[in-house]
C-alpha cells in the first residue's frame, strides 16, 4: 500500500517537474557506466584463461588466478572507497524511530553483506570459472568456487567498513589498511617462497574441492569482522549521540599570503580553511591523499602495475582523487551558510573560481608524488605533466558541474548522526564521468597515435580548459543561479 502511494506521488511529480527527466537520464548514464565496466570484466573473464595458459603452460589458469586473489581483493577495497558509503552515514534517518540502535546497526551490517555489489566481480569470475574449472570439477566445483569468491567479497565488505569507520574517527587509522597491505606485499615479494600467493592458491583450491574447513574459516572471518564492526559502530554511535568529544580550539595559520589577491584571495582562504580545518572535509581530503601515496609507491617500487593501461589508470586516479574529494562536493559544505553567500552579487562566481584555483594548487601534491615512478624509469617524464594538465582542465571542469546540481547540505564536523550524505543521480553521474571519461579518452588516443602523442594531446586539451576557465566557470555560475531558490530550499531542508 505504502509503496503504491510512493510510486503514484513520484509519477505525478515527474509530470509536474521536468527535473525528473534529468534524474532519469543521470540514472540511465550510471547504469551505462556500470554496464561498461561489467563488459570489461566479462571480456577479461573470457580472455584471461588462454593468456594464462600461454604464460604458464605447467599450471592451470585457475591456479594463476587464485594466486592473484589478493590483488583483486585490494582492487575491490579501493573501488569501495567510491562506491560504498560508511554504515554510520545511513543510520541517521532511523534514529528518531522507535527502533533499538542495536537492531539498526545489525540490519545495516547485514544489508552490506548481502549487497548486490558483492556480485560485481562475478562478471569476470563466472566466465573464467566456466572455461577453466567446469571441465575438471563439473558444475558442482564451479558453484563452490563462486560461492567461496562471494564469501571473500562479503569479508572484504566488512573489512572495508571497519577501516572506513575508524578512518572517519581519526585520519591516522588510514595506516591500518596501508600497513596491512604493505605487510602482505613485503611477505610476498621479499620472501622467495611467495607465501601469500601460494596460500591464496591453495585456499581457493579448497573452495573448488568443497573443503569444509576452508568454508568454515572464511565464515568465521566474516563473523569476526561483523562482530568487530558491530562493537565499534555501537561505541562510535553512542559517543556521537552523547557528544562525548569536544572540539579543541588551537592556533592555525591565517594564510596571509592570499591577501594580495583581493576578494578571490579571501574565498581561497575560506576554501583552505574548509578543507584543512573541518573534520568531514579534512577526512575526505586525507583519505584521497593516503590512497594516492599508496598507489604511487606501488607503481614506483613494484612490478604489479607495469602495464601501460594500468599505469595510465593509476596516473589519472592519483591526479583526480583530490579533486573528486573536494570539487565533487562543491556547494554541499557551503549549504551550511548558503544564505550569506547568496547575499552578495557574484559571490558564488568568485567562490567557484577560488575553489578551482585551490584545486589546481593541490595538483602540485600528486605531481610531486608521481615523480617517484619517473625516477624509477617506469614512465616518461612527460606523463605527469600531461595527466596534471588533463586533470586541472578537463576533469576539474567536469567536477565543477556538480555545483549546479548539488543541493544537499553536508556536515562540516559530524559524520554520523548530523549529516545527510546522500547524493543526487546527476552528482553521481558527473563524478563517475569525471573519472571514467579520461580513462576512455586516454585509451582511445593511445591506440591509434601512440603513448607519447596521447600525452601531448591530453596536455593540449587540459591547457585549453585551464586558459578558458573563466568562461566555463561563468557558464556554471549562470546555470546555478537559475536554480538558486530550489537549491537553497533543499540546502535548508537538509541541514
Amino acid at each position: 500500500m505504502l509503496l503504491s502511494v510512493i510510486r503514484k506521488n513520484k509519477s505525478l511529480e515527474a509530470k509536474r517537474n521536468p527535473a525528473f527527466d534529468t534524474n532519469r537520464f543521470a540514472k540511465f548514464m550510471i547504469y551505462f557506466m556500470v554496464a561498461y565496466w561489467a563488459a570489461i570484466l566479462l571480456l577479461l573473464g573470457v580472455l584471461l584463461p588462454p593468456l594464462f595458459e600461454e604464460v604458464s603452460p605447467a599450471m592451470e589458469p585457475y591456479h594463476i588466478m587464485n594466486q592473484g586473489l589478493i590483488y583483486i581483493l585490494l582492487a575491490d577495497f579501493l573501488l569501495r572507497t567510491m562506491a560504498q558509503p560508511a554504515i554510520s552515514n545511513e543510520v541517521k534517518p532511523y534514529l528518531l524511530l522507535p527502533i533499538k540502535k542495536k537492531k539498526l546497526i545489525s540490519t545495516f551490517l547485514l544489508q552490506h553483506g548481502i549487497s548486490s555489489y558483492n556480485f560485481f566481480w562475478f562478471f569476470m569470475f563466472v566466465p573464467f570459472a566456466f572455461i577453466t574449472i567446469i571441465k575438471f570439477y563439473g558444475f558442482g566445483g564451479m558453484f563452490l568456487y563462486l560461492l567461496g569468491i562471494w564469501l571473500l567479497m562479503v569479508m572484504n565488505t566488512y573489512w572495508f567498513s571497519l577501516c572506513k569507520m575508524l578512518f572517519n574517527e581519526h585520519p591516522l587509522w588510514i595506516l591500518l589498511p596501508i600497513l596491512f597491505y604493505l605487510g602482505l606485499g613485503a611477505a610476498e615479494f621479499l620472501l622467495k617462497s611467495h607465501p601469500i600467493s601460494i596460500f591464496t592458491m591453495n585456499f581457493a583450491e579448497g573452495y573448488i574441492q568443497g573443503n569444509i574447513l576452508t568454508f568454515i574459516l572464511t565464515i568465521a572471518a566474516i563473523l569476526l569482522l561483523f562482530w568487530i564492526n558491530y562493537v565499534v559502530q555501537k561505541k562510535i554511535l553512542y559517543d556521537e549521540i552523547s557528544k562525548v568529544k569536544d572540539t579543541k580550539i588551537k592556533h592555525v595559520s591565517e594564510y596571509k599570503f592570499l591577501d594580495r589577491y583581493g576578494l578571490v584571495g579571501e574565498y581561497m582562504r575560506l576554501e583552505l580553511k574548509l578543507v584543512l580545518r573541518n573534520k568531514t572535509a579534512k577526512t575526505q581530503f586525507f583519505m584521497g591523499f593516503f590512497i594516492m601515496i599508496a598507489f604511487s609507491c606501488a607503481l614506483a617500487f613494484t612490478d604489479v602495475y607495469d602495464g601501460e593501461a594500468m599505469q595510465a589508470f593509476l596516473f589519472i586516479y592519483n591526479f583526480c582523487i583530490l579533486g573528486l574529494m573536494t570539487l565533487g562536493n562543491t556547494m554541499s559544505f557551503e549549504g551550511n551558510y548558503i544564505d550569506g553567500l547568496m547575499s552578495r552579487k557574484e559571490s558564488i562566481y568568485i567562490l567557484l573560481r577560488a575553489k578551482y584555483y585551490i584545486a589546481l594548487l593541490f595538483l602540485l601534491i600528486p605531481f610531486a608524488v608521481m615523480m617517484l615512478p619517473v625516477t624509477q624509469d617506469k614512465v616518461s617524464i612527460l606523463a605527469p605533466f600531461a595527466y596534471m594538465m588533463l586533470s586541472g582542465g578537463f576533469i576539474f571542469a567536469l567536477l565543477l558541474q556538480t555545483a549546479v546540481y548539488n543541493s544537499r547540505t553536508l556536515p562540516l564536523n559530524a559524520n554520523i548522526t548530523k549529516g545527510n550524505r546522500s547524493t543526487s543521480k546527476m552528482q553521481q553521474l558527473i563524478s563517475a564521468g569525471a573519472f571514467g571519461l579520461p580513462i576512455m579518452l586516454d585509451t582511445l588516443l593511445a591506440l591509434p597515435f601512440g603513448r607519447m602523442a596521447a600525452y601531448w594531446i591530453e596536455f593540449t586539451i587540459g591547457l585549453a580548459f585551464i586558459i578558458t576557465h573563466r568562461y566555463w566557470i561563468k557558464n556554471i555560475y549562470k546555470r546555478l543561479m537559475k536554480r538558486k531558490y530550489k537549491n537553497m530550499e533543499s540546502f535548508r531542508a537538509t541541514r
